[in-house]
């Protein structure tokens, strides 16, 4: 079973502005579940886009039916690959991330296309899809869970590159990282 889910946004902010953004989101106030990121793979090709692929650790606890099956530091912590393209001539980044833990259960991939706004050029657009499926019978009533997960997920992630970039936007002149707090 195959779940879809979709949506699109903008962020007032330049597409510049949400690129940095994106590279600078951890740690941020609305991300303390993110542990750790680590950088795998970059690259800069010939057609001078950027290939990059990081692992992410998160704080994530199983369903508590699972738990039981897992070992305690699987049941806590999700590992995430995140592979992202961004395209300076095209001004474009997509992103694409999926589960490697407990995806013999559940498996989410999520799809980012960020661009320029046509009607605004200083806003960016934000292209979201989601697949979350799992060859678990029984599942399903999870996955429908997952999607309300998922929504209230893409309302904090915005919110976080809202937050990263009028910062970084704000602290831009004093050349420094801004220290971070939830509003």
């Amino acid at each position: 079973m195959v779940k879809y889910f979709s949506c699109a946004g903008l962020l007032k902010s330049s597409w510049d502005q949400v690129c940095i953004a994106f590279w600078q989101r951890y740690p941020n106030p609305y991300s303390n579940h993110v542990l750790t990121e680590d950088i795998i793979f970059r690259e800069v090709t010939p057609s001078n886009c950027l290939i990059s692929r990081r692992l992410l650790t998160k704080v994530s606890r199983a369903p508590r039916w699972m738990e039981r099956y897992l070992p305690k530091h699987m049941a806590s912590h999700a590992y995430i690959i995140e592979d992202s393209v961004l395209d300076p001539q095209k001004r474009t980044m997509t992103t694409l991330t999926w589960n490697i833990t407990h995806a013999r259960f559940m498996s989410v991939e999520e799809r980012c296309e960020y661009r320029i706004n046509p009607d605004n050029s200083s806003w960016t657009e934000l292209k979201r899809e989601a697949w979350i499926s799992s060859n678990v019978y029984g599942l399903s009533r999870a996955i429908q869970v997952s999607r309300v997960k998922w929504s209230s997920a893409l309302r904090n992630d915005t919110d976080q590159i809202d937050c990263v970039s009028s910062l970084s936007r704000n602290l831009a002149s004093q050349g420094s990282r801004p220290v971070l707090q939830r509003p």
